[in-house]
């Protein structure tokens, strides 16, 4: 401790909190550290000519403040909440997905060519949609896992570099007239964007303004958080899983195709992200058009939401909450004069103030530890040799061999000789082998 820089006073303290990797210990530093976040976010507001309290006031009025709000945070709840349980099963396995602002436009590229090209009618063209994304999404993120099973290219790295490819990808497609590039519409300007999906492969809302609206796709995003947690925490899947996030050597040894349930799981990772990117499309969250930017970095949120939850898909669902209302209450904060980008500051102290506490707490129990005296272990008494009692001899013989100190025959135990001349025995550990047969001769 100290070498930490900290006093009695403050080892004192340590000890009695007694920090451990969980417990009441964590749960107070994180409140602690949130409040200090919430501070240092009200000290860049005022220091950037804002007022706190008018900017906390916009927050909550675009946020929570009727049940519109509600709705507008809600809508941005689902997308994020699917990218977060994707990451979760990706972590899980010891597969880290990054790219998942890539994949969500991915999706909705697929989503969007198969609500433009295919006529089909009714409902059925949404499941489609749907699924495309879905599909196409999963098979992007497989591609990472492929270079990595025949390149050794790293997942990280792979699926980071890919979002630079899948915005390009994006710009190709809605700035070609013959793929996804919006009709023109007399002599009027073509815009970087595509045709709106038709009506009936979007997603409708219960309720109506200015009442609360639930979209269906918070309904989805809700059912597959409970459905992953379920299937990791109660299946062999997801102690397999488990196994190979943990230690992927004795997962092998255990038979488990490493690889392959790695590779799975990304793809599973890469197929939520773009049904997030789905529901972008197809919810009132958007124009429900596929533009460049429509992606609104849900895809580097939605990593945010699993980390503060600890890749535990069913605490992600609150998380996600307090992610979308400050999205939601964002856009309020340009009338108080404060810059929007503030936002992005206060989610990362608060992404900062969840994840902290319980890896300092730890490494301080981890240093508390190292730094106590090892407990002393008993060391056990030398056992002594038994005084053998002398015994009365049954014949001459033994008596005078008694008298001399030689053995009485077919005798295995040696016998004392006189208490005058023979000296006191030995400790079994005391001297050497040859100081111990040279003993033993004297007593013969």
């Amino acid at each position: 401790m100290a070498s930490l820089g900290i006093d009695g006073t403050g080892q004192r303290l340590l000890r009695r909190l007694n920090p451990g990797p969980g417990g009441w210990q964590v749960g107070l530093a994180t409140v602690a550290t949130v409040g200090v976040a919430l501070g240092l976010s009200a000290l860049l507001i005022a220091v950037t000519g804002g007022s706190p309290t008018a900017s906390t006031k916009a927050l909550y009025q675009g946020s929570m403040a009727s049940p519109a709000a509600w709705s507008t945070s809600l809508l941005y709840v689902a997308p994020l909440l699917l990218v977060a349980v994707g990451a979760c099963v990706s972590a899980r396995s010891g597969f880290f997905n990054i790219g998942q602002e890539g994949q969500v436009l991915i999706g909705a590229l697929a989503g969007a060519w198969v609500g433009l090209r295919l006529a089909v009618p009714g409902p059925l063209l949404l499941v489609l949609v749907l699924l495309a994304s879905v599909v196409g999404a999963g098979v992007w993120a497989g591609l990472s896992a492929l270079m990595y099973r025949f390149r050794g290219v790293n997942i990280v790295v792979s699926t980071m570099l890919m979002t630079f490819l899948a915005q390009q990808l994006i710009s190709f497609a809605v700035n070609t007239p013959w793929l996804l590039q919006e009709s023109r519409l007399g002599r009027g300007t073509l815009s970087p964007q595509s045709n709106p999906v038709p009506e009936n492969a979007r997603l409708t809302s219960l309720g109506d303004y200015p009442n609360l609206q639930l979209n269906g796709g918070l309904v989805l995003a809700v059912v597959v958080a409970v459905v992953l947690a379920l299937v990791m925490a109660r299946t062999r899947w997801g102690f397999r899983l488990k196994m190979v996030g943990l230690n992927p050597a004795t997962a092998r040894h255990a038979g488990v195709r490493v690889g392959a349930l790695g590779g799975i799981a990304l793809a599973i990772s890469g197929a939520l992200a773009g049904l997030a990117g789905a529901l972008l499309l197809t919810s009132p969250v958007s124009t429900n058009r596929l533009q460049p930017g429509m992606s609104l970095n849900i895809g580097w949120d939605g990593l945010l939401v699993a980390l503060v939850a600890r890749n535990n898909p069913l605490l992600a669902i609150p998380v996600a909450v307090l992610f979308g209302v400050l999205r939601a209450g964002g856009s309020f904060l340009a009338a108080t004069g404060v810059p929007s980008f503030l936002v992005d500051v206060v989610k990362a102290l608060l992404v900062l103030a969840f994840v902290a506490p319980p890896v300092v707490i730890g490494m301080l129990r981890r240093r508390r530890l190292a730094d106590e005296p090892a407990a002393p272990t008993a060391t056990p008494p030398a056992p002594t040799a038994p005084t053998a009692a002398p015994t009365t001899p049954a014949d001459p013989a033994a008596g005078s061999a008694q008298a001399t100190g030689a053995a009485p025959a077919g005798s295995t135990d040696p016998v004392p000789g006189p208490r005058t001349t023979a000296p006191p025995p030995a400790a079994p550990d005391a001297g050497t082998a040859s100081d111990q047969d040279a003993m033993e001769g004297r007593l013969a």
